[in-house]
């Protein structure tokens, strides 16, 4: 069943969308948030409250039977389609990880049924970071003794931000079976190729800046000028590629205001990744288009790690909906779940003209 969820919702190209950004507020609070995308179908996106104690075992290859590990902080978590894929969330302790598709540039090591209760799921990564941990380091020294596994070659692999309240952002990605960490001082995330190849593509677009750009005299009497605000942006690649909109999300972020405070930046990010929001024909030739799904974009989430909110909209309801953690009691509180929209159709408020 797992197995059958994970390629339902990855075996294509049409998966690997999703882009993260972070942001900072004068008042110190840090903001993360990121789209989440699939072309073919309509996901069945939904949110689990985890309580402390909580016990959850990772998947292997061979069925359910691998790490068991119980909960030492409660989290918030958006998934995919399968409760235990958690693929966004925050504990807590204000930590806060994210899943993001890595297709043609992982791999990861082979699975060994003699180390089941060492073998960590990929897609149970998120879950096991938010239950466990406070800090990146404490995660990092677990990691080591793990396996980290898919649970199906066919998905290919994936890539993790993983976030600490203060900002410390790293990147996780496995390549020839060795877990590599790189540290995110940019905050931007999005798919293959690896995070040190995006890095070094900006470079491309150094040219890039906010405004106009300046009148140019190429020569006597010949003055070239923008035929427009927003001239200094020439350049900016416009489409839905993994590397095109990692350098999109990067102007973006870097030229945005810093606001005040936790929620008016979660409102940037919003703002910004309306960018990253895909057209559902963009992915698909006419006759393919499927049927009941807006957008490619099936989720677009943002977190206030300092105020501990995580916040979230849809494809169906574009209406901004909060978590509040702070309103949870991860000692008391039962394990649940619930969809992200009780029922896929925008909400519309008629205005009454009198």
């Amino acid at each position: 069943m797992a197995s059958a969820a994970l390629l339902l919702m990855a075996v294509s190209t049409e998966a690997d969308a999703c882009t993260g950004i972070s942001l900072k507020a004068q008042d110190g609070s840090r903001v993360v948030a990121r789209t989440v995308e699939w072309a073919a179908t309509p996901m069945q996106c939904g949110y689990a409250v985890v309580p402390r104690g909580h016990v959850q075992q990772s998947y292997t290859p061979t069925g359910e039977n691998g790490l068991k590990y119980k909960a030492v902080y409660g989290y918030v978590g958006i998934y995919t389609e399968y409760e235990p894929f958690v693929v966004e969330g925050v504990n807590e302790a204000g930590l806060s990880a994210g899943l993001f598709f890595f297709p043609g540039y992982g791999d990861y090591k082979a699975y060994d049924s003699k180390r089941n209760d060492v073998t960590l799921c990929d897609m149970q990564f998120v879950s096991w970071v938010l239950s466990q941990f406070s800090t990146i380091d404490q995660m990092k020294a677990s990691l080591a003794g793990l396996d980290l596994v898919t649970l199906d070659h066919r998905i290919g692999a994936v890539h993790w931000r993983i976030t600490e309240p203060n900002g410390r952002m790293v990147v996780l990605e496995v390549v020839g079976g060795v877990p590599q960490f790189y540290e995110n001082k940019l905050g931007v995330i999005t798919n293959a190729p690896g995070f040190q190849w995006h890095m070094t593509n900006l470079n491309n677009y150094i040219n890039l800046q906010p405004g106009s750009a300046p009148d140019n005299t190429i020569a006597p009497g010949i003055t070239l000028q923008p035929l427009g605000h927003g001239s200094g942006m020439l350049g900016l690649p416009g489409d839905f590629t993994s590397p095109s909109r990692f350098v999109r999300a990067t102007f973006f972020q870097t030229t945005a205001p810093v606001w005040p405070d936790g929620f008016s930046t979660v409102q940037q990010a919003f703002h910004i990744l309306n960018n990253f929001d895909i057209p559902i024909g963009s992915q698909h030739l006419q006759k393919d288009i499927p049927k009941g799904l807006p957008s490619a974009t099936q989720f677009t989430a943002a977190t206030d790690l300092k105020a501990m909110k995580l916040y979230y909209r849809t494809a169906w309801n574009s209406n901004i909906r909060c978590i509040d953690l702070m309103d949870i009691d991860f000692k008391k509180v039962k394990f649940q779940s619930h969809p992200l929209d009780d029922v896929q159709q925008q909400p519309v408020t008629m205005v009454r003209i009198k």
